[in-house]
């Protein structure tokens, strides 16, 4: 079976020498030992200026970024993302406002932002889709005009930089996700990233039931706190990071080098990035060819998957708004296999199929 992705595991033995350390300490949560190392590492492999907080998952971040923004209003958004950016904010009591994507980059249209902003408007939830980075300088210059907060979903963003910045030092806040299926992951896990220190702190606080002290609190929290036993995990990860991102660069390529793209379109990087290869989607001509081409590679336990789809203003608990981009672009859209494990004869399967089908 090739799944789109595989989760990276470490060697057994370096995961319990981590392992060890939490039952030496009798330690497993509340920013341990184990987590706080993990925070120090990440800060310096990803080299950013941001305040980093390890969380629980890759969800509880954008809850927690929202909640600072007060109760509800209007949240400006991409239709062309997981489902958990559009559920986060109306989890949290907010009406998510639906802005277009650009056809090549397939993040938001920062062109079509400022027509979407009201008086209710709270916020822009932006996603680097696939870690390819949003129009950061357009987006930030739209939010300083209208005094809006910037939140970026960096889910997919993991060791990305743009313009020689990691894409984490961006916005008022970004989080990023850890899940077995990232790039970078501690089996379940995130984080939230950001440089002023007051917000911060407020992050902090709500991430911790709102405590102050033992005894005292500060306001309303949740608990979204990172385990010892993830932060093991990520320990262990974290080593074999660039290992990782080479030997995913080299399927790309050879993904690049052997797709018939007379038939098929991918998504453009936006310039001056350094892409982290985090996952390998096309576009077919239209929907009735991406089905085709499943359907032959499941025949084969081969499992693509349609990320992102449906479009994210289709969903029933959203008021519809016409996204024509967003909507054709998930309709056709398909991401291949893409691990480092990943052997070139079953690469050139995937291909062969493809060119046969289409």
């Amino acid at each position: 079976m090739i799944n789109v992705t595989q989760t990276f595991l470490p060697p057994l033995a370096e995961y319990e020498k981590q392992l060890q350390r939490v039952w030496k300490n009798k330690w497993l949560t509340n920013r341990g030992e184990l987590a706080l190392e993990l925070e120090k590492k990440l800060k310096d492999y990803l080299q950013i200026k941001a305040n980093i907080l390890l969380t629980t998952n890759g969800t509880i971040p954008l809850q927690i970024a929202l909640k600072t923004l007060g109760n509800g209003g209007e949240i400006i958004t991409t239709p062309f993302t997981y489902v958990a950016t559009t559920s986060a904010i109306v989890w949290e009591g907010f009406t998510p406002v639906f802005v277009d994507i650009h056809p090549e980059y397939l993040t938001i249209d920062e062109t079509k932002i400022e027509s979407a902003i009201t008086s209710k408007t709270k916020a822009i939830l932006v996603v680097h889709v696939y870690g390819n980075p949003c129009h950061a300088e357009a987006i930030e210059r739209i939010a300083k005009k209208h005094n809006l907060k910037v939140i970026y979903d960096a889910a997919h963003a993991f060791g990305v930089t743009y313009k020689g910045k990691s894409l984490f030092d961006f916005g008022d806040i970004s989080t990023c996700s850890f899940h077995a299926t990232k790039l970078f992951h501690t089996g379940e896990g995130g984080a939230v990233f950001c440089k002023d220190d007051e917000l911060f702190n407020e992050l902090y606080y709500r991430h911790n039931f709102g405590h102050k002290t033992a005894v005292s609190f500060q306001g309303v929290g949740i608990n979204g706190k990172m385990s010892e036993l993830q932060a093991a995990m990520g320990l262990s990860v974290l080593p074999y990071m660039d290992e990782i991102i080479e030997k995913r660069k080299q399927i790309v390529n050879y993904y690049d080098k052997y797709l018939d793209f007379s038939q098929l379109k991918r998504q453009k990087i936006r310039e001056h990035t350094q892409w982290n290869y985090n996952y390998y989607p096309v576009i077919f001509k239209d929907e009735e060819t991406l089905l085709r081409v499943v359907d032959v590679l499941n025949k084969q336990a081969i499992y693509p998957r349609r990320y992102f789809y449906p479009s994210l203003n289709t969903l029933d608990y959203v008021e519809y708004q016409e996204m024509p981009v967003s909507e054709s672009i998930a309709s056709r859209v398909l991401c291949l296999p893409l691990y480092p494990d990943l052997e070139f004869y079953n690469v050139d399967k995937i291909i062969n199929t493809i060119k046969k089908v289409c």
